[in-house]
């Protein structure tokens, strides 16, 4: 479509399997060292994996949900890429806004409870957008502000239960792992939600012009790859819950 910013990314299907034997190679390489570069049993602690679970979910509905909706509005919709980057504006101004309340509301909740609140009002987002953000932009403007705002809370939640699970000694490849979790997870839902298009929609996306059945096709897949996204973040969610609820579980030595 002519004037409009979209950005193109799939999953190769035939290097997932050289993917993951490279992961694994690389796991098995990493625990024959004595002084490796990223010490696994630093990630199997409660807090560290919890916290990382938690920053894991945030930037996978962050980086999903904002594709879809940049793709959707403009695409779909038919905005120009100024009006598309206006209707993420809720997103940015809960993003940028949230810094000043974060303390207040962390203090007022606690750091578990503040943790499994803003992680769910990300799941919450990401499920809002899928079911109902073709209904109208009202919907799609909840969706952004719940996703920002739990990010926002649980950046610092993630953040501060990967230091406490590190030794003091190792806060610095505490903070790279958070740093590395957060890319990672960004790759992820953007690869996810461009999977999804690519499986279902045909012909060309930036086409000056779809026939009905191509955009029922796209509205079918961003449907599909919300739901794919809220899903894989409610799990991120539930294993972050889990760990962090062994670690306060765990009986002290």
């Amino acid at each position: 479509m002519p004037g409009s910013l979209v950005l193109d990314v799939t999953v190769t299907p035939h290097r997932t399997p050289d993917n993951i034997a490279f992961a694994a190679a690389f796991a098995w390489r990493e625990r024959s060292f004595q002084y490796p570069l990223l010490d696994l049993q630093l990630i199997a602690s409660p807090l560290v994996s919890s916290g990382l679970a938690f920053k894991g979910a945030a930037n996978l509905a962050v980086a999903g949900i904002g594709y879809l909706v940049a793709l959707q509005l403009q695409l779909d919709w038919g905005w120009t890429p100024a009006q598309a980057a206006l209707g993420m504006l809720p997103q940015v101004i809960v993003l940028v806004a949230g810094g000043a309340v974060i303390s207040i509301l962390v203090d007022k909740l606690g750091l578990d409870r503040a943790a499994w609140l803003s992680a769910s009002a990300v799941v919450v987002g990401l499920a809002v957008y899928a079911l109902l953000g073709r209904v109208g932009y009202v919907w799609i403007a909840v969706a952004l502000v719940l996703v920002a705002a739990g990010m926002r809370v649980v950046g610092v939640v993630a953040g501060t239960n990967v230091m406490k699970g590190v030794p003091e000694d190792r806060t610095t490849v505490g903070a790279a792992l958070a740093d590395t979790a957060g890319e990672f997870a960004t790759a992820v839902g953007i690869a996810l939600s461009g999977t999804f298009l690519a499986a279902i929609f045909t012909g060309h996306l930036t086409a000056s012009a779809w026939p009905t059945e191509q955009t029922a096709e796209f509205r079918l897949a961003v449907t599909w790859g919300g739901i794919a996204l809220t899903v894989l973040a409610a799990g991120l969610v539930a294993f972050g819950m889990l760990r962090a609820h062994g670690e306060k579980s765990a009986p002290e030595i």
